[in-house]
């Protein structure tokens, strides 16, 4: 190497260092700016969009150096919100009236720092209004082009909450005034209605086909044959002339969907997009009958081919040929695992021959037996607009589902036709008598000479034959051109989804410019050849034929070809091309949408508020709402609302100005004074959706003054005299909030005529929190003063001025004022009278005689329904003896009396010292159960409203049906357990007894006292609860409105709602004239239902003002007493769940107890007779029977009981069966297939769970062989039905296990369904006629029952286009 070469090539070491040192440095420079800018204090400045410049006003947090010019701070919230910067305002929103407060100077090049700004605080900023102008939106820039997310998107756009259905059309972006701007494409969208996107893609793929608009603007229009609106060609001319010439980014279908006969329920139908351009091509057709357009679709989409059945043995050809509007190509062979790749392999498919041999021969007419055929498809003419489908939805027949094929399937973007063509048919002499002339367009044609063509096709026999209309003309494929049969692709139409549900969108070629482009609803966007090959299709991996059913894909569905014939293609027309009509259109449509900008821009600067007025005569507050322009001056907007609120003729114009009003609190915030010429704009604070506050036409008297409203607060003053204990109305008045206790002491002073010395003034900030203003220079504010305030002032010279606020007389006071809520009391018809006298009667009339006539007296003849007066009256001259019968114990025969004093006699000194072994002991109305003698009080006394619920509200125990319902029954106390759907909580007998009989153990639950459906209403040492704390309780007559019916009385009651049922049960004693015990308590809600309140320790806090209650007569529940609801089972019933009567069930009470309670209320009220041992109780879940109780079974213990429980009763054929919890009770029901019908439930109870055990006893009960029984287990809710068309397959019959109490049969518990069969019975063979009339039976039978038979996919409604713009009415029409 020479000297010169090296001294070019190495750099000298000196250059070497250098280079490197000025590395260092500028490194160290960076460095020391990153270093600096950590140091340096940072801003954080917090934006809220204020404007109404979008739908939703956004919030942005910027954190900037301090050292940040506050001209950059402008650029950055432009950016990031969307504005152009200049046309908005950034003033202070830290707590500061923005209205008095300059706005921030855009340019200004000082620091964040300079500018007031704090570091290492939040700095609230609003964005508001330039000049009342709204800040302008800043468009997409239109450079971005194909780089752009939202321009290159293909598919289904982001949707809020979407999980990619139709019917969530509204993307995230979305807004009124994103469809006011063309896109960048220069192309228009359509707005999707809600799932009509299939019908966009339609449209658009329409109207970008040359041929088809053009035709239809050359159609005109006659408004006098037809009306426009119903009118579908002119429709859609209106249509695709608004997609030519609107600015608007997109546009509404729904003229269009109108002409359909559509109304808006259609828009929510998803329907196939090529049903819909077959249905729509037939409307058409229709509409354009005797016009120049009547073959316009034949013309331009229209194909023929020949359907073909050839004999091989002797040459004879049948054929028909048919029409083609589309050609369906199959994705996936029916049972093969691998799609067709192509749409060509697709196509040469489509026309494969097949061989008709075996059973499937044919009968040729020529040889007169079975031969031998080819039956296959051969095109004769394609159209000029070719259309492919893909069949890309198919049917599951194993899952009996819809899917959705996603397999990869290529298409190219020219599809040479001509190889579809074969020149066998033109040089077989067979072939050159076919003709499709004739009627039926059917014929024949045969050879008698045999030549080995057959054998030697090897399958392939297509050929083409191109028709013109004076017949058949043979044009041979050597005399075709090259390029006569080439298509270009220019339309995708794309299903994103499964068969579910999905999204249309179309990819459409231009033939203006060759580019496509994605037309997604209301967003068209540039796109390219790469994302059309993303709609091939295909996912990766291995997979089954229907593994890919509900996978969520993108792929195209159908493909539009052009036939590339320079001779035929056209353009699109010109606008100085357009036949007169559609210029007149065109010009008509500009002038509709300058229109509506116009009005759109009179919208965007108009203030649409409330507006309220207080009318001056007749001092109704009226309402309405005022759109000024924000231009107009206060003074104009004034005129505006005089005459809205029509004010003319009452008071003069000068009498009248506008107001700032909240209308919440009934505040007055500011009056405009000097202001009359200032724009509403400016005074509103800009345009908006909404606005914080209202207005409020204010008027005065002709000798009145205005009054000048500053900023303040609202006060409500109430004065209250102590000696007369009533707190008066309020007035209102207006004060500051930097006023002193003393000023505001004299303000109000002044207002009510009080000495302000010896005045008190007590403020309510919450609900029961009063505050004593004591400090006379504390400010409002400090005291927690706001917009709207309510004080309580009282001025008395009283002693009470000098005692502690929180033991004043006023405090005591106002304390009953914030709580005492008035009611409305409804007492029973004809009382018995007062408390006293009823008292002085029990005491003095204590014998009732013999018990036994009395009972006899009460009940009367079995089975006989007396009048509510006759067991109104029975009632209460049983309450007026209190003489009660305790019935004794059936199992031990035990007649000893409890002696215990009654609550009754704990209450009033006892008068009456009687034996009690000769007497009826009265204190059973209020003592509990607590021995095995149950307690039998019944009483019939019934109201009104409980004769109408039949047999439902039969006795004291269980008169009020409704009082199952109760709100307060539903609640235990705090630490209960949930109740289940059937009222037992999760703590059930059933949950594991048999786990529990296994083990050899008895379940018992402990459940506490205050756990029971209702509470006592007195403490453990017999005191009431209501006397432990006094309570305010008025009450006096109240006139009620005429027909509340001859003998009732009203109460108007005023209490503290803090005060316990117990209590305010108590305090009605003397109006109701019994005991507290002996009535009930009905809330009365909406519409007069009425539930009843047991929950005696809870406070009346629920209850409200006004709120109506109703005192019904009879028994109240006492603690540990349930209601419950007693329904029959009847197996083999139609309806197997009958109500019964309503029951009483207590704590400790045993099954066999409440059994012979029962007996004679069945008796009485039910009409059965019935032995207690030839009936058992069960558990009811819904409708489905569960745990048979067992005799020694106790309630709270075995079995877990609450409120609102329901239980069935079940009359037995024999002796009880059931005799262990270890024991299982199944229902058993035979199916017989050889004569299609179902045995009678019988039930089959076994000693184990075991599965061979079962079947021994379906055998023992059925006569069937063990080893040919089958079962399966029922579905659904009892009696578990299901038709008898179904029940032989559609059960999972002789499931593969040994016990019942594992998956799949999970048979833990009694009543479950088993169906059994012989599996040697053969199913009856049904004709059509014998299976169509079975059906009708199920059918009706289930739908009486209620039962759904086999599983019913949502039902598509078809798609229909009503010509004549109007659905047809016919009810019998699909």
């Amino acid at each position: 190497m020479v000297p010169g070469e090296e001294n070019q090539l190495v750099p000298k070491e000196d250059v070497f260092w250098r280079c490197r040192q000025n590395i260092f440095d500028e490194m160290k420079k960076k460095f020391l700016q990153i270093e600096n800018a950590a140091e340096e204090p940072r801003v954080l400045c917090i934006i809220q969009d204020t404007t109404n410049s979008k739908t939703v006003n956004e919030r942005i947090t910027l954190n900037l150096p301090a050292s940040t010019p506050v001209r950059k701070l402008f650029e950055d919230v432009a950016n990031k919100v969307g504005y152009i910067n200049g046309t908005f305002d950034l003033v202070w929103g830290n707590g500061i009236n923005t209205a008095d407060m300059a706005p921030l100077d855009h340019t200004s090049d000082k620091s964040l720092l300079d500018a007031n700004f704090e570091p290492g605080k939040k700095n609230f900023l609003h964005l508001t209004d330039k000049d009342g102008e709204q800040p302008q939106i800043l468009l997409e820039d239109s450079s971005a082009g194909e780089d752009s997310v939202h321009d290159r998107f293909i598919g289904p756009l982001p949707r809020e909450g979407s999980v990619g259905s139709t019917s969530d059309y509204v993307s995230q972006s979305y807004s009124y005034s994103s469809i006011l701007n063309k896109s960048e494409t220069g192309y228009v969208g359509l707005v999707n209605q809600a799932m009509t996107c299939y019908l966009n893609s339609l449209l658009q793929t329409l109207f970008m086909t040359p041929e088809f608009r053009n035709a239809l603007y050359k159609w005109e229009f006659e408004e006098s044959e037809e009306d426009p609106v119903t009118s579908i060609p002119y429709q859609l001319q209106r249509l695709f002339v608004l997609l030519q010439t609107s600015k608007k980014r997109a546009i509404e279908t729904t003229d269009v969907t109108r002409s359909f006969g559509w109304d808006s329920s259609e828009a929510w139908q998803q329907h196939d997009v090529q049903e819909l351009c077959r249905v729509m091509f037939d409307a058409l057709e229709q509409k354009w009958k005797q016009t120049e357009q009547a073959d316009l679709i034949n013309e331009l989409y229209q194909g023929k081919l020949k359907d073909y059945v050839r004999c091989l043995e002797c040459g004879y050809e049948g054929w028909r040929i048919d029409t083609y509007l589309d050609i369906p190509l199959v994705i996936r062979p029916y049972g093969s695992s691998q799609a067709f790749a192509s749409v060509e392999e697709a196509l040469h498919a489509f026309i494969q021959p097949e061989i008709l041999d075996g059973p499937n021969q044919y009968f040729c007419e020529r040889c007169k037996k079975k031969c031998d055929a080819r039956k296959g498809l051969r095109f004769l003419h394609f159209p000029y607009l070719l259309t492919l489908q893909l069949k890309r939805f198919d049917f599951d027949y194993t899952t009996m589902h819809r899917i959705k094929l996603n397999d990869r399937m290529t298409f190219p973007e020219e599809l040479d036709m001509s190889t579809f063509i074969d020149v066998e048919d033109e040089k077989s002499p067979q072939t050159e008598s076919c003709t499709d002339s004739g009627a039926e367009n059917e014929g024949s044609c045969h050879s008698d000479q045999m030549s080995n063509d057959f054998s030697n096709d090897d399958g392939v026999d297509e050929g083409i034959c191109l028709e013109t209309n004076s017949g058949t003309e043979k044009i041979s494929k050597s005399g075709l051109e090259k390029n006569s049969l080439i298509y270009e692709l220019f339309s995708v139409m794309v299903h994103s989804g499964s068969a579910a549900g999905g999204h249309y969108y179309a990819c459409i070629k231009s033939f203006s410019d060759e580019q496509w482009y994605s037309f997604n609803d209301q967003h068209v966007s540039r796109i390219t050849q790469e994302d059309i090959k993303k709609t091939h299709g295909g996912s990766s991996g291995s997979r089954g034929y229907y593994s890919s059913a509900f996978a969520s894909s993108t792929n195209a569905y159908m493909l539009i070809y052009r036939l590339k014939d320079p001779a035929r293609n056209a353009k699109f027309l010109e606008v100085d091309e357009y036949p007169e009509h559609i210029k007149n259109l065109v010009q008509k449509e500009r002038e509709l949408e300058e229109q509506e900008k116009r009005q759109r821009e009179i919208e965007r600067n108009t203030c649409k508020i409330k507006l309220f007025c207080l009318h001056p005569t007749k001092q109704v507050m009226m309402e309405n709402k005022l759109e000024v322009h924000k231009d107009k001056t206060l003074k104009e907007a004034v005129e505006m609302a005089y005459k809205m609120m029509d004010l003319e003729e009452v008071i003069p114009l000068d009498c009248c100005r506008l107001v700032k009003y909240d209308e919440f609190h009934d505040y007055l915030e500011r009056s405009y004074e000097g202001e009359e010429d200032t724009p509403m704009g400016l005074l509103l604070g800009g345009v908006k959706s909404t606005y914080m506050f209202d207005l409020l036409l204010e008027t005065r008297k002709p000798d009145q003054v205005f009054q000048s409203y500053k900023p303040g607060v609202m006060v409500k003053v109430h004065v209250v005299d102590l000696k007369a204990e009533s707190v008066a109305a309020p007035i209102t008045v207006r004060a500051y909030l930097n006023q002193t206790v003393t000023e505001f002491k004299q303000l109000i002073s002044k207002a009510i005529h009080l000495p302000a010395e010896t005045m008190r003034i007590v403020l309510e900030r919450c609900y029961n929190d009063l505050r004593l203003l004591s400090v006379s220079s504390k400010t409002l504010k400090a005291e927690g003063f706001f917009r709207s305030n309510k004080v309580f002032v009282e001025s008395s010279e009283t002693l009470d001025y000098q005692m502690a606020f929180a033991e004043s007389h006023l405090w005591k006071l106002l304390d009953r004022h914030a709580n005492t809520i008035r009611l409305f009391v409804l007492l029973p018809e004809q009382s018995p009278g007062s408390y006293s006298k009823r008292t002085a009667y029990q005491k003095a009339g204590g014998d009732s005689g013999n018990v036994d006539d009395d009972c006899e007296r009460v009940k009367g003849p079995v089975g006989s329904l007396k009048s509510v007066e006759a067991i109104l009256e029975e009632s209460t001259e049983k309450l007026k003896s209190l003489s009660l019968q305790q019935q004794q114990d059936g199992d031990n025969g035990d007649s000893s009396k409890s002696t215990e004093t009654s609550d009754f006699e704990n209450i009033e000194s006892p008068l009456n010292e009687r034996d009690s072994s000769a007497s009826v002991d009265n204190r059973e109305l209020e003592q509990h159960i607590q021995t095995s003698d149950p307690e039998n009080f019944q009483s019939e006394e019934r109201s009104d409203s409980d004769v109408n619920n039949d047999r439902s509200t039969s006795s004291v125990d269980s008169d009020i049906l409704s009082s199952s319902h109760s709100s307060d029954t539903l609640c235990n106390a705090d630490n209960a357990q949930m109740p289940l759907a059937n009222g037992l909580d999760s703590h059930s007998i059933t949950s594991s007894r048999r786990t529990k009989a296994n083990e050899g153990k008895k379940e018992t639950w402990d459940t506490a006292e205050e756990d029971s459906g209702t509470d006592s209403e007195y403490d453990e040492s017999g005191k009431s609860r209501g006397e432990m704390q006094y309570m305010y309780f008025k009450a006096e007559p109240y006139a009620a409105d005429e027909g509340s019916g001859e003998g009732h009385k009203w109460l108007m009651v005023h209490v503290d709602k803090r005060i316990t049922l117990a209590a305010f049960k108590q305090h009605l004693e003397p109006f109701v004239g019994v005991l507290s015990s002996h009535f009930k308590v009905f809330r009365v809600y909406a519409s007069n239902q009425e539930f009843e309140s047991v929950r005696l320790n809870e406070t009346l806090s629920s209850f409200s003002d006004d709120n109506k209650i109703t005192i019904r007569l009879g028994r109240a529940l006492k603690k540990g007493e349930y209601r419950v609801k007693v329904y029959q089972l009847l197996v083999n019933e139609q309806e197997p769940c009958k109500f019964l009567l309503d029951a009483v069930f207590a704590k400790g009470m045993t099954v066999r107890q409440s059994k012979e309670e029962l007996i004679p209320q069945l008796r009485e009220q039910c009409g059965l007779e019935l032995s207690i041992d030839r009936f058992r109780l069960r558990k009811k879940t819904w409708k489905n029977p569960g745990t048979v109780f067992l005799d020694y079974h106790i309630y709270e213990e075995d079995i877990n009981i609450s409120s609102n429980w329901e239980v069935f009763l079940e009359v037995l054929d024999g002796v009880e069966k059931m005799k262990s919890m270890s024991q299982l009770a199944v229902l058993s029901r035979r199916w017989k297939p050889s004569e299609m019908k179902l045995d009678p439930f019988q039930e089959v109870v076994l000693e184990s769970s075991s599965v061979d055990e079962l079947r021994e006893k379906l055998s023992e009960i059925s006569g069937i062989p063990l080893e040919d029984i089958e079962f399966a287990k029922g579905r659904g809710t009892f009696p578990c039905d299901i038709s008898v068309l179904d029940i032989h397959q559609d059960l999972d019959w002789n499931p593969k296990v040994s016990t019942l109490n594992v998956w799949p049969l999970y048979i833990c518990d009694d009543g479950a369904v088993i169906f059994y069969r012989d599996k040697t019975e053969e199913l009856m063979e049904l004709t059509d006629e014998q299976r169509n009339e079975l059906m009708k039976k199920e059918s009706s039978r289930l739908q009486k029952t209620g039962h759904r038979v086999t599983y019913s996919p949502r039902k598509e409604k078809a798609l229909k286009i009503y010509l004549d713009g109007a659905p047809n009415k016919d009810l019998t029409q699909d």
